[in-house]
């Protein structure tokens, strides 16, 4: 009877100290629960970020800019954000306890989508015509230096303003001709709502000059210095996920389903595989593995960023991004 108590009481102990161990990392992403937001349920579902302790809770997000402020003022220890708004935000709130530790878009899918039969199928061709950008899109945030790469002249573009719920349907309605978005959001949406797909013009940027960075996972340095090896591990999971995602990117939809069940799943399927192809599974990846930069590309990024940003103060890579948090152990191996 006493070592029946003593058994129970020493397992009430240790699941205690096993939950105590735990550290909760809620993590803000950028946008909706749509295929790209699928790795991230399937290092949930298989036991990724468990096995390294930590309880994360996935939050859907508004935009590439929402994580940024959410995760500087510690509301979310972990985002999903656009490195170069990072830069910006870095900028313009110096000192801000936030910065990139985990490249996922080695590609940006920052992209001008347009409708051919509207006239649009090369750069260029956005001059004299109107172009939907929602205020708070990545992707219309670096459109200056597509612009300047390509020599568009922004004077002659009519530029309308347009919400993230309407950019498509004003698209696909002839109302602009064309928009920024990430490629696989917009060209996807547009072929949901009707637009042939042989009438969408999809340009990437990073196809046409544009040498940027894309989206990144952030985290907020108060909370990596205090816990540095829950950053490590996390980045470690989320690289298995997007592992276990490559390998059988079905799978990964049906975690995504669970979450959003209203989600076609063959679209986003399609869309997850865009992801992989043009943005994640790159030729640096697969040579070098996920999750780091080229200081080189890095600091061209930055020139790119000057020529159509002022500085408030000097740029510095070293704050946007810290690769002191990436796993050594060979988990960030995409091959």
């Amino acid at each position: 009877m006493f070592r029946h108590a003593l058994a129970s009481f020493a397992a009430s102990v240790l699941i205690a100290t096993t939950a105590q161990a735990e550290t909760a990392m809620p993590f803000a992403l950028d946008w909706k629960f749509e295929g790209p937001a699928a790795p991230y349920f399937v290092a949930l579902d298989k036991g990724h970020f468990a096995a390294e302790g930590l309880t994360v809770e996935i939050s859907e997000g508004a935009g590439s800019l929402d994580a940024i402020p959410k995760v500087a003022t510690g509301a979310f220890p972990v985002g999903f954000a656009d490195i170069n708004s990072l830069m910006k935000f870095l900028d313009q709130n110096p000192g801000a306890p936030v910065t990139a530790v985990m490249m996922v878009y080695d590609k940006p899918p920052f992209a001008m989508v347009g409708r051919k039969s509207l006239g649009i199928t090369a750069p260029a061709d956005i001059a004299g015509k109107t172009l939907g950008a929602p205020p708070p899109d990545g992707a219309w945030a670096q459109f200056p230096i597509f612009a300047a790469e390509n020599g568009i002249d922004m004077a002659t573009v009519t530029v309308e303003p347009v919400g993230f719920p309407v950019r498509e349907p004003m698209l696909a309605e002839g109302k602009v001709a064309a928009v920024t978005g990430f490629s696989f959001s917009s060209t996807l949406n547009l072929k949901r709502l009707g637009v042939p797909a042989d009438d969408i013009s999809t340009i990437l940027m990073a196809d046409h000059g544009v040498a940027l960075y894309g989206n990144a996972v952030i985290v907020n340095t108060d909370f990596a210095k205090a816990n540095p090896e829950a950053v490590t591990g996390f980045i470690r999971a989320v690289a298995k996920g997007w592992k276990d995602t490559v390998a059988d990117p079905a799978m990964a939809i049906e975690s995504l389903i669970q979450r959003n069940p209203a989600a076609d799943a063959a679209l986003e399927t399609e869309r997850l595989e865009m992801a992989i192809t043009d943005n994640v599974l790159t030729d640096y990846v697969k040579a070098n593995g996920m999750g780091g930069i080229d200081a080189d590309r890095m600091a061209k990024a930055i020139e790119q960023t000057k020529s159509v940003y002022t500085f408030t103060n000097a740029p510095d890579a070293a704050l946007y991004f810290d690769p002191a948090y990436l796993p050594a152990d060979g988990s960030l191996t995409m091959q």
